[in-house]
């Protein structure tokens, strides 16, 4: 039988994810959007919550939620703040590929530091050049006397500048494709490895984003992840599973754009009364919560065939998709309902619009999305 209800366990973890964004997250949300800083007492906070690297086994000394826990966490913090809980997402992105193809000793090593205290894992995928064509890397493999020498440049990297650890995706032969892609696990601060910074975003600024450039990156052999040629399908089983937290944060902005709307519209007084009484109003608050809980079910839905290891591909590229294209509707008619009001910054629905066009972007843009979901239509 279908059960919609939450377990005990995800209530409580609601509650405490809700209490932990209201109270530590949301006030000082838009102070972070201003200055672009990186909220690191507030993250730190968040570990000893154990809100931070949820994903990590038990094995490892780790929580091991499911997806559906996960998620429940995701709608709360994205509520407040979009680009903070994009640091945790994006942590949980960078150490899951350990977790789909790490070895016991790799788990070990590379994942129970992440345990302790709040260390970032990273997912470095993009380049300059290179974006939706994840089979097309141009950052260099190459194996020597025991160890594996990386040289290129990583672009858009969420976490890049304060990663303890991170996936990197190289290729030892550019001519072979995907064939010739390689994963490795590099440690931050490995001599060679540089992170610069990225300023002038047009919104989640909490979150760092970097480029990484990579001179003679030395590692040992034992960090590759699986074998030479695994490097692009373990990035793409990865993303297979990890869409679906950016589906459940387009889930809570989406939420809050409501509420904001709500929340105006039933104080705002025009031709003697609230604007709630007009129609074309009404209208849009109906719309904005058909998208909303059509895009909160096609996400849980997602995160319920990954936790029961069920095939999940055209789920999890649906409901990213589809949830981040009605936040960003969502968040552009609460702007709407907010008039004039809702273009200056004394309001939130304009971050809430900024921060979640991202959410259309990273983790494979929509249009990837979409051709994901018809070359399944076609099968």
């Amino acid at each position: 039988m279908i059960d919609f209800e939450p377990s005990d366990e995800q209530k409580q973890i609601q509650t405490l994810a809700r209490a932990f964004a209201r109270e530590h997250v949301l006030p000082h949300a838009a102070q972070w959007d201003r200055e672009a800083s990186y909220p690191e007492g507030v993250v730190a906070a968040a570990a000893e919550l154990g809100l931070l690297n949820v994903g990590i086994p038990q094995s490892v000394g780790g929580l091991g939620l499911g997806m559906l826990d996960e998620i429940v966490v995701a709608e709360e913090l994205a509520y407040a703040c979009m680009g903070f809980y994009t640091i945790l997402m994006a942590s949980d992105l960078g150490l899951t590929p350990i977790v789909l193809a790490g070895t016991e000793e790799q788990q070990r090593r590379f994942l129970t530091p992440l345990t302790t205290g709040a260390r970032l894992a990273a997912f470095a995928l993009s380049e300059p050049d290179n974006g939706s064509d994840a089979s097309g890397l141009r950052t260099r493999a190459r194996f020597e006397d025991g160890e594996v020498v990386l040289d290129g440049t990583k672009m858009w990297i969420s976490n890049g500048e304060a990663a303890s650890v991170l996936v990197l995706f190289a290729t030892v032969d550019p001519a072979a494709g995907h064939k010739g892609t390689v994963a490795v696990v590099v440690e931050g601060g490995t001599p060679g490895l540089r992170a610069v910074p990225i300023h002038g975003k047009l919104g989640q600024r909490a979150s760092p984003t970097a480029e990484l450039v990579l001179e003679g990156v030395r590692v040992p052999k034992e960090n590759v992840l699986g074998e030479v040629g695994d490097g692009f399908k373990i990035a793409m089983r990865t993303l297979d599973r990890t869409r679906v937290p950016v589906a459940a944060g387009s889930v809570g902005v989406a939420q809050r754009a409501l509420d904001e709307a709500v929340s105006y519209a039933s104080t705002r007084q025009a031709f003697g009364g609230p604007i709630t009484r007009f129609q074309a109003i009404q209208f849009k608050l109906a719309d904005m919560k058909i998208g909303l809980e059509t895009a909160r079910w096609m996400t849980y839905r997602a995160a319920w065939l990954i936790d029961r290891g069920l095939p999940h591909t055209e789920a999890s590229a649906i409901a990213k998709c589809y949830a981040s294209d009605v936040a960003f509707r969502a968040a552009e008619e609460a702007l709407h309902v907010h008039g004039g009001y809702g273009y200056v910054d004394e309001f939130p629905v304009g971050k809430l619009m900024r921060d979640v066009k991202l959410n259309q972007i990273y983790e494979g843009t929509n249009e990837i999305q979409r051709v994901v979901i018809a070359r399944s239509v076609m099968r």
